[in-house]
């Protein structure tokens, strides 16, 4: 019959030694514990009071409340076998198991403070405070937890006495041929960043670029999609977007109007100078209006012509074109009530050898080409 032995660095140690081993772990898981209660619990204080500290207090709680209760056991047990003689080999490989434990559970605690952070951050420059988050959030959050594990797994090999050079190396030869393959790609990513921190336009705005008009739906990692105007849905690279002049109407605060008038040329002197201020008269009455100037603008054979010049007090659309159709009514309706005609000067071809049967037309001024 086969008897199994226990390893000779087992049978070494009296049970003494494992009883204070014993003792010192759950000592320690306990204080651990206890500890963690405690700051969770004084930090959860500091951030429901209304103090300067606040912001921080709730991300440092934020971030304690991430502490794994393995990890805490993990520790008891080495803090265990710690007062426990191995030998050298087991002393080291203990020496190890403490640099991994460490160093993944601070992993987790910079991983979660940066995402908190980071996530408060695009939130304060957000003018909805529940709003999604943004791409550039997710982008940022897992390129910065991607570097920080990565991080730790090199220093984990490092620390077990692997040369991590030529594993580092290939990392960076792999990367510059990802980089070149993807280009592209990459590009619209980065752009969709510079979207989300630069902020030259968010869903919903109202903005026009390539040619194309209408509402931001979804600005994704590659493309942004806009509903036009018309109706279809329009799918453009972030890339492009970026590259190309945007305008985004919904953030214009006022909206600068140029609009014209013609009138008949054989209008009186007397009678047109009296255009300019009726047309202010108008303009001023109307709601949410700011008149900046009325001139006459040019005096030619075909028409007098008139410049006015207005500001919409808002960037609603609807709001622009009803004050405009108010104008244009109550200006014609002035016109017919001052006995000034809107229509052109006519023309009248003459042929040769045929003006004697052509007789002036009266009305309009008249001119012979």
């Amino acid at each position: 019959m086969n008897h199994y032995q226990l390893s000779p660095w087992l049978t070494s140690i009296a049970l003494e030694d494992w009883i204070v081993a014993a003792v010192v772990g759950t000592v320690v898981f306990f204080l651990l514990h206890g500890l963690q209660i405690f700051v969770r619990r004084r930090l959860a204080h500091m951030a429901a009071g209304a103090h300067a500290q606040r912001p921080l207090a709730e991300v440092l709680s934020a971030t304690v409340a991430s502490t794994s209760n393995f990890v805490i056991l993990l520790i008891a047990v080495l803090a265990a076998l710690t007062v426990l003689d191995f030998g050298a080999v087991w002393n080291q490989r203990i020496d190890h198991l403490w640099f991994i434990v460490i160093g993944v559970q601070v992993t987790i605690y910079l991983t979660r403070a940066i995402s908190i952070g980071i996530r408060r951050y695009f939130r304060s420059q957000s003018d909805d405070a529940d709003a999604p988050l943004t791409v550039a959030n997710t982008l940022v959050s897992g390129a910065i937890k991607t570097l920080l594990w990565t991080l730790l797994l090199l220093s984990v090999l490092s620390n077990a006495g692997i040369n991590i050079t030529t594993f580092i190396a290939s990392l960076g030869i792999g990367g510059i041929a990802i980089a070149l393959a993807a280009q592209n790609i990459l590009g619209d990513l980065f752009a969709s960043l510079s979207i989300a921190v630069d902020k030259p336009f968010e869903v919903g705005d109202a903005i026009n670029v390539l040619g194309v008009s209408g509402t931001v739906e979804h600005v994704g990692l590659k493309t942004t999609r806009i509903r036009a105007d018309s109706g279809e849905q329009i799918v453009v690279s972030n890339t492009d977007l970026l590259k190309n002049v945007l305008r985004n109407y919904k953030r214009m605060a006022t909206r600068r109007i140029v609009m014209s008038f013609r009138i008949n040329p054989e209008t009186p002197a007397a009678l047109a100078g009296q255009v300019p201020a009726m047309i202010r008269t108008i303009v001023e009455a109307q709601p949410d209006i700011r008149c900046d100037r009325v001139h006459l603008k040019a005096v030619t054979p075909e028409a007098i012509e008139y410049e006015l010049v207005f500001f919409v007090l808002t960037s609603n659309y609807l709001v622009y074109m009803d004050t405009q159709q108010t104008i244009l009514l109550a200006t014609m309706e002035r016109f017919a009530d001052m006995g000034i005609s809107t229509s052109m000067a006519s023309r009248r071809v003459v042929l040769d050898g045929d003006t004697a049967g052509l007789a002036p037309q009266r009305g309009a001024p008249q001119q012979v080409v």
